[in-house]
């Protein structure tokens, strides 16, 4: 079992698939983005092998995430062998995190490959507003995806980041219509990654304050429900659902982190909120045994700090990159 000096057991990856993404949404991109040179990035076979590394060593869960992981080529290939060690029992669970955008064409495939459990960002059910946070975006192309992914019989979370004016307008309709069809919805805390600074500090809300808006309007009841990441469950009475909050700034969660993620480069980021790194890249392609790979995750996971630095004092430790290099 993977275990951090500050005795968490690491069992969860969160792998980028891809930088790229076919949204610019405000929070999260620059309108003009540079990408990842192809040669940086890792084949899926090497992303196969550094999971089988991880697997080895102790993880039993991972989340697939981008940028928009399935903009990336084949990825089917890679959520097909994932997908048969949960089969084998290898693994617990595989899930994606997507914008929705591709889960049309592709969700009878990963129902298929194995895949249960996927979230899709969506932030607004008001068209011209989505276009508007995701620089072009189409909001019935993601609703179209999502009604495929239902019929697929995959399980759904919509994730909302809380923005301030947005999101004060939307939450209401988010929290009906998820009700209505089955899905949880998370509202998730803005987090200061590598975004124009102006954008975080004019749109930030805390989740506290959100949560005490929507208690005007819904009975909120606290449950023990839990899924493998740190959001808050409660249940609306009045719609039968659930939502949950996740608050990084106003909430500390990272005494139960169990999680580390890895960029579609071969980085080894031990924490979201800070500038962490390990290259797992350069020896993989030096011809790294599995024994030297071992050695490698267990150093970055040395590195793994007590906290992350979305708090206040923190921020001198804050991430240069933005959020679609290791995915949410």
């Amino acid at each position: 079992m993977l275990i951090d000096s500050f005795k968490r057991p690491i069992d969860t990856l969160r792998l980028s698939l891809t930088d790229r993404c076919d949204f610019r949404c405000v929070y999260c991109m620059a309108e003009r983005m540079c990408f990842e040179p192809r040669e940086q990035v890792l084949s899926l076979e090497e992303m196969e092998r550094l999971c089988g590394v991880f697997l080895r060593l102790g993880v039993r869960k991972i989340r697939l995430t981008g940028g928009e992981p399935l903009m990336r080529r084949n990825a089917m290939r890679l959520i097909r062998v994932l997908g048969q060690w949960v089969n084998e029992g290898l693994l617990t669970e595989v899930t994606l995190t997507t914008n929705g955008t591709q889960l049309a064409k592709v969700a009878a495939d990963l129902a298929e490959a194995g895949i249960r459990r996927v979230n899709v960002s969506l932030d607004t059910l008001d068209a011209e507003r989505f276009a508007m946070l995701t620089r072009g975006g189409s909001l019935p192309q993601v609703l179209d995806g999502i009604a495929a992914a239902r019929a697929a019989g995959l399980r759904l979370r919509i994730n909302c980041v809380v923005m301030r004016d947005v999101t004060s307008a939307s939450a209401d309709q988010l929290v009906k219509w998820c009700g209505s069809q089955g899905f949880d919805l998370c509202f998730i805390e803005m987090m200061p990654m590598g975004q124009d600074s102006t954008v975080h500090a004019d749109a930030f809300m805390p989740v506290s304050e959100l949560r005490l808006a929507l208690n005007k309007r819904w009975s909120l009841i606290e449950i023990p429900y839990r899924t493998t990441g740190p959001a808050t469950y409660l249940a609306v009475a009045e719609t039968g659902g659930r939502i949950a909050f996740i608050s990084p700034q106003g909430h500390g969660f990272c005494h139960e982190c169990n999680r580390i993620r890895l960029s579609c480069t071969g980085m080894l980021y031990p924490c979201l909120g800070r500038e962490l790194s390990h290259d797992l890249r350069t020896p993989l392609r030096q011809g790294a045994t599995d024994a030297e790979l071992d050695r490698l995750v267990f150093a970055g996971i040395a590195q793994k700090p007590a906290h992350h630095a979305f708090s206040a004092g923190r921020s001198h430790a804050l991430p240069l990159r933005t959020m679609s290099v290791t995915g949410g």
